[in-house]
């Protein structure tokens, strides 16, 4: 803490050398819409020699500002897919300039692919960190006609999908719960549907999308392997419009428009699958399918409000549900899966001077899972879920050319609910299980963080990140015996501290300016992750269970360090990096083996066990941004290894999602320009690892299944095409209409799913001698066939 302000006072004392200097500031927004612009270059350029003297780029809210010595300029507004502003600006005093650019969805000599600056890839100081635009998502091939942004981002270099049809990734080793996922600044826990085929983010809701997978800067923190941030739309400030698509198993609807014209605007969209409306007329009433429940909906609503020239205010939410449940032809055995995701964000943005912005949200996060099965008279239920309530407040501050200082407070209230089961056996047999207590905890965090150019060819990113984490009451401790036997308890009042954790997290990266079109960054970053989800999955599903670290599960720790060259080429029509990290972990989580039903009576996380692991690997990637074909080709190689004292007897295995080698090509090409474009996706990855019966033998009595070493075996290869075409039938001013014709998995790859295995047996004792056989023979189960898809989109404006 004392660091982190004596780094302020340093700074402030510093900067007061350019009081003399005049500001130009002010927010860039979508001329068509009003939205603001996040990641536009603004850039004033000397008069007589047309070079850059001093340039700044858009933070999430479109806000920019440049301090430089009064003068006359050349502005220059540049982001790709827009067109470029360049006027002259003469600059006596502090100034605000809004500005307004016009949005270019084909240019006459290049299809954009990127919302960034061109060679932003070489000049910044970012490591890690990728974006995807949104309409770069809309062209990819997409599962069953709906373009998913989690599917998309997992075919970036260092990021892996979990297994087919699953929305869980994994990013340069790390387990699915180091992704922090936020929706508007608000957690979200489960970013899936129909148990992880889709995602919840519905594209047409979705402003933006940024991911760091390293030299992750100080005002982000709480996971150890990624940031995955995600902005909705704001809705248009200028006129209503209407948009949506009808496709093969569900359809969405978008309205957006203003409250008030410029002042104020909303937009609602929802998306719901219909899959089990169409088939009922189909099944036959013996059917287990018959009358059952099987759909997932989601609805995203924000409105934007600028009640001045200062201050604005965005308010956000998001609610997705989803019901599967099955009965049997004999209606003896129901069951029902159900989940759901809330999350409600409220925004302050405040313009305090040319120098100083604020951000200040308050957000709500919750997430609960449900599974009933009813047997006869037999019920059976468990039930998870995660709650919070968040504050955050961030200044950012530009004293100079030199220095985009940020520094900010996060408090977080976290509210565990572990499993809690339900058994009834019958009116008069009721069978009475211990409920399993909520876990109360505070989490703090306060940040500095400043990017400074230090001269031409160097500029660094450092910070520090101070966390505090409680575990609190009201809570009761058991006390254990070596036989996992409550002998006594320590009973915690609300609000009682019963763990608390504090640590310091120093974040540096550096750009090493080569020549204009090629850079070397470096960055070392630590991270602590207080929050663990411990699954007996070996996917991530909705019934994994989130926990607070405590006096039984230590925080996770992990330090990454990185090490890169960025080339552009061709005037930034080719952009390229070589990325090598290395990562190490400690503190990992997973249930203990041989667990009985004396877990129901002790604390939860008295059942875990934790270790370490690392990761390292390289990244190659390889981009084109412009011309009649357009996308990249990305290659990772990596090693990842886990080792736990009370697992594998203690020796280091393969994680699950180890995978040696990962492909992917992607391209997009412009057939007939405004009118007809494809684009194609080919990923190959390595089989995941697995642990496999190796043999059997008796002991007294019994036969017992001797596995291989954990995760000693590997699944084959995962390989698929997939193609998609996007026609755009009509195209006037107030009316658009297209169809997406998807083909997934063109060539029928039977990729496996999972592995499941059938044993067999052969006893004779009336022979001699008698004989005993044994054959166990494994069978791969695919998921997913060639299945094409058609969507019918429109929008109406």
């Amino acid at each position: 803490m004392k660091n982190i302000l004596l780094f302020l006072f340093i700074l402030l004392m510093v900067t007061q050398l350019y009081a003399q200097k005049v500001t130009l500031s002010g927010i860039v927004t979508n001329e068509a819409s009003g939205e603001t612009i996040s990641g536009a270059y603004v850039i004033l350029k000397d008069t007589l020699t047309k070079s850059a003297q001093q340039g700044a780029i858009t933070n999430t809210s479109g806000f920019y500002s440049i301090t430089v010595e009064k003068g006359t300029y050349l502005l220059d507004v540049v982001f790709l897919g827009y067109k470029q502003i360049t006027e002259n600006i003469t600059i006596t005093s502090n100034q605000k300039r809004n500005i307004d650019i016009e949005y270019l969805s084909i240019l006459a000599d290049e299809v954009v692919i990127t919302g960034k600056a061109a060679d932003r890839n070489v000049l910044s100081v970012d490591v890690g960190r990728m974006e995807m635009k949104i309409e770069t998502i809309k062209a990819l091939p997409a599962f069953m006609g709906e373009v998913d942004v989690l599917k998309s981002i997992q075919l970036l270099p260092g990021i892996q999908s979990g297994s087919e049809g699953n929305s869980g990734f994994y990013v340069r080793g790390g387990n699915a719960d180091q992704n922090l996922i936020l929706l508007d600044e608000a957690v979200v826990y489960n970013p899936g549907h129909l148990f992880g085929f889709f995602s919840i983010f519905n594209a047409d809701a979705v402003k933006n999308i940024e991911i760091l997978k390293s030299g992750m800067p100080a005002n982000y923190g709480g996971r150890l392997a990624s940031i995955v941030d995600v902005y909705q739309k704001e809705g248009n400030m200028k006129k209503y419009e209407l948009d949506g698509g009808i496709g093969v198993i569900f359809s969405r609807f978008t309205i957006q428009g203003p409250i008030k014209k410029n002042k104020a605007s909303f937009i609602v969209s929802g998306r719901r699958t219909y899959i089990d409306w169409l088939i009922q007329p189909f099944l036959k009433k013996e059917s287990p399918f018959k009358n059952a429940k099987f759909y997932f909906f989601d609805l995203n609503a924000k409105v934007n409000y600028i009640i001045n020239e200062k201050h604005r205010i965005f308010i956000g939410g998001y609610y997705g549900s989803d019901v599967y449940g099955f009965k049997s032809n004999s209606g003896h055995l129901n069951s029902l899966f159900s989940w759901s995701n809330g999350a409600a964000s409220l925004r302050w943005n405040y313009i305090i001077s040319p120098k100083l912005f604020l951000n200040t949200s308050a957000t709500f996060s919750d997430y609960k899972f449900k599974t009933e099965m009813k047997q006869s008279v037999y019920n059976f239920a468990i039930s998870s879920g995660i709650r919070n309530y968040s504050l955050r407040s961030e200044l950012t501050y530009f004293p100079n050319p030199n220095h985009y200082v940020k520094f900010g407070a996060h408090y977080v209230y976290h509210t565990f609910f572990p499993s809690n089961f339900e058994i009834e056996a019958g009116q008069n047999n009721i069978l009475t299980l211990p409920k399993s207590k909520p876990f109360f905890a505070n989490e703090l965090a306060i940040y500095a963080n400043d990017e400074w150019n230090i001269v031409k060819w160097l500029k660094i990113n450092y910070g520090l990140r101070y966390t505090h984490f409680s575990h609190i009451g009201r809570f009761t401790r058991y006390i254990l015996d070596d036989r996992m036997q409550i002998v006594d308890s320590i009973e915690y009042k609300p609000g009682q501290i019963a763990k608390q954790f504090n640590n310091v997290e120093p974040r540096l990266a550096a750009r090493f300016l080569l020549d204009p079109s090629t850079s070397i960054k470096a960055s070392y970053t630590m991270n602590y992750q207080y929050l663990h989800q411990v699954s007996m999955a070996s996917i991530s599903l909705p019934t994994d269970v989130w926990m607070p670290s405590t006096a039984f599960v230590n925080p996770q720790v992990g330090h990454q360090a990185s090490l890169g060259m960025f080339k552009n080429f061709h005037s930034n029509m080719f952009e390229a990096y070589i990325d090598l990290y290395y990562k190490h972990m400690k503190n990992l989580v997973e249930y203990k083996d041989g667990l009985d039903l004396n877990i129901l009576q002790v604390n939860s996380d008295q059942i875990l066990t934790q270790g370490k692991g690392y990761s390292t690997g390289a990244e190659f990637f390889l981009q084109k941004n412009s011309g009649w074909f357009t996308g990249f080709i990305g290659y990772t190689l990596s090693f990842t290894q886990r080792q736990f004292n009370d697992l594998n007897n203690g020796e280091w295995f393969w994680a699950k999602y180890d995978r040696r080698h990962d492909v992917t090509v992607c391209l997009n090409f412009e057939i007939l320009r405004n009118r007809l474009s494809a684009s194609l996706v080919w990923v190959f990855a390595s089989g995941n690892t697995m642990t496999v019966p190796v043999g059997y033998y008796f002991f007294s009595g019994e036969i017992i299944t001797e596995y291989s070493d954990r995760n000693g075996y590997r699944l084959p290869p995962y390989h698929r095409l997939d193609l998609s075409l996007n026609w755009n039938i009509l195209k006037r001013k107030r009316f658009e209409t297209g169809i997406n014709f998807s083909v997934f998995n063109v060539y029928n790859r039977k990729n496996p799913f999972f592995i499941f295995y059938e044993t067999t047996t052969n006893f004779n004792l009336e022979v001699q001698p008698p004989v005993f056989e044994m054959t166990t023979k494994a069978y791969k189960m695919s998921l997913f066939p060639i299945i094409p898809s058609i969507n019918w989109n429109f929008k109406i404006k």
